[in-house]
């Protein structure tokens, strides 16, 4: 059997791969070495910058946004799922506990550190990336459908936006709740699953001095798909639409009678809607992107050195300075976020005195900033470098939160907000060519992975010390004070990370003398 064999070649324009015909050999791991001599990459001219990065020409512009609007459709998700209606369904509507949630919220995070880097050393294997994205994505729609079907014939039909109370009795509720929360463990995971895979395309699609704009592009998209997010499911919650006021009873029929599990009302019949909106806005990626580095031909999975892999990635890590230190940085500041952004509704419900459903609202004009924010920051990234960049957003996020602590009023907490919304993005937009100027291209795919465990390690922890704060000091200082020692959890961490952040390398202004 014939295949192509790629080899390095200088050519005035900087690194081309040559291909030529050879008989098949045995095949070696998926090092440098290997890429430069055996594998099929692609035809196109690649230069490398002067620290060994690939660096490619700009991908068209359709697999570009296919690839941004990847980040409208998962924040889709997040937003809906993760940020807004399941915490305030389960703890505001069926009464449970801050650490019942903070549990499922832990088990989904402690699978993701058990299972992503694995995953993450056989994408990179093999460089395929994409395979990986669809996947997951397919299975958290799937189980975000489950949580509505389940949620529905089994658990108590009340709460906000609920038009017709009661139970419709075809599981015991003790099987429904089990099953409700494991849909949403399983749906949350495979949303955190796909994020390494998604980050470590990034690279193959523009050069070194465009990832900035890439990434601010893609974060600017997310927020966007926030709010359609929330605009398009709202409907289902309410009968009505954010801002612009209740929808006529005639259309709100249509609409529940033409999705499944939308019938009743209420938070629990956003689920539905949100699944086929993160699949909708999926399929550009998976029609419109592809692997640009992928190695063709029959390989051979092995585990047991993808296993051992995940200790040579942190042994490694160790080879390329800042490296370690910026993926615990951002094991604090992930985990921070995720953590004031999963228990903002509860927040503004029970601390600022939000009616139950107007905290939906709040969540679409405070989302509207990010959008803006997200690509300023990006042109940040690519002016100031990344590390600086972040340094100033995580700045801002301890003098905000600090804000939100002691903000007197529910107009104060909208000013905070806002100015919140402005630097969200801010973070996913420098973190990601940050740990890219840190390592190769090349081996991406692994660094994204143990990022990701970093974080998602830490949100093991996060959520049990904020629900331990909020359940454990209601009942002595009330729930106002409660939630704001919460919040003060969340700002203690950022504050850790801006300071683990200074020792990192700043690699972005030894590229710029470079070139």
């Amino acid at each position: 059997m014939l295949r192509h064999h790629t080899y390095l070649s200088t050519t005035p324009d900087g690194v081309e791969y040559k291909h030529e015909h050879h008989e098949e050999s045995t095949m070696r791991p998926a090092t440098i070495s290997a890429l430069s001599n055996e594998d099929q990459i692609s035809d196109a001219v690649l230069s490398v910058t002067p620290t060994g990065d690939f660096n490619p020409p700009l991908a068209p512009f359709r697999e570009r946004l296919s690839w941004a609007l990847y980040d409208f459709a998962n924040t889709v998700f997040s937003m809906n799922i993760a940020t807004l209606y399941f915490a305030a369904w389960l703890v505001a509507d069926l009464g449970h506990s801050n650490t019942l949630y903070a549990t499922v919220n832990g088990i989904a995070s402690a699978l993701v550190v058990l299972s992503i880097p694995v995953f993450g050393a056989i994408s990179d294997a093999t460089q395929r990336r994409k395979p990986w994205v669809v996947g997951f994505t397919l299975i958290a729609c799937v189980s975000t459908v489950a949580m509505a079907i389940l949620g529905q014939t089994g658990l108590p039909l009340i709460g906000e936006g609920v038009t017709v109370p009661g139970t419709r009795q075809l599981l015991s509720p003790g099987i429904a709740l089990f099953g409700v929360l494991a849909a949403f463990t399983i749906a949350n995971y495979a949303y955190q699953g796909a994020q390494p895979f998604y980050n470590a395309m990034m690279p193959e699609l523009v050069p070194v001095d465009h990832r900035g704009r890439l990434s601010g592009m893609g974060a600017a998209l997310g927020y966007v798909g926030s709010i359609t997010g929330v605009l398009l499911t709202f409907p289902f919650f309410t009968g009505a639409v954010p801002i612009l006021g209740t929808i006529p009873d005639r259309v709100i029929g249509f609409l529940r009678s033409t999705v499944p599990f939308t019938t009743h009302g209420g938070r629990v019949s956003t689920f539905v809607p949100t699944a086929f909106l993160f699949l909708l806005f999926s399929l550009p990626l998976f029609l419109f992107c592809r692997d640009h580095n992928a190695l063709y031909g029959k390989r051979r999975v092995a585990w047991r050195e993808a296993f051992r892999d995940v200790r040579q990635t942190l042994d490694e890590a160790k080879r390329y300075p800042g490296t370690m230190r910026f993926i615990l940085t951002s094991f604090l500041y992930q985990d921070a976020m995720g953590t004031i952004i999963a228990n903002m509704a509860l927040y503004a419900i029970f601390a600022m005195g939000f009616v139950k459903g107007s905290e939906a609202t709040l969540f679409v004009i405070l989302t509207v900033p990010a959008v803006i924010g997200a690509y300023g920051i990006g042109k940040l990234v690519d002016r100031f470098g990344p590390k600086r960049t972040l340094s100033w957003v995580l700045v801002s996020w301890i003098v905000l939160l600090f804000s939100m602590i002691v903000a007197p009023s529910r107009t104060v907490f909208w000013i905070v907000g806002a100015c919140i919304g402005l630097i969200y993005g801010g973070v996913s937009t420098a973190e990601r060519p940050l740990l890219l100027s840190l390592v190769p291209d090349v081996e991406a795919g692994r660094f994204f992975s143990l990022m990701v465990l970093s974080s998602r390690a830490a949100a093991v922890v996060g959520p049990f010390v904020w629900a331990l704060a909020v359940d454990g000091l209601t009942p002595l200082v009330g729930t106002g004070f409660a939630y704001r020692a919460g919040v003060m959890t969340v700002a203690v961490g950022m504050a850790l990370a801006l300071w683990m952040l200074r020792r990192v390398p700043d690699n972005f202004a030894t590229t710029v003398r470079a070139q």
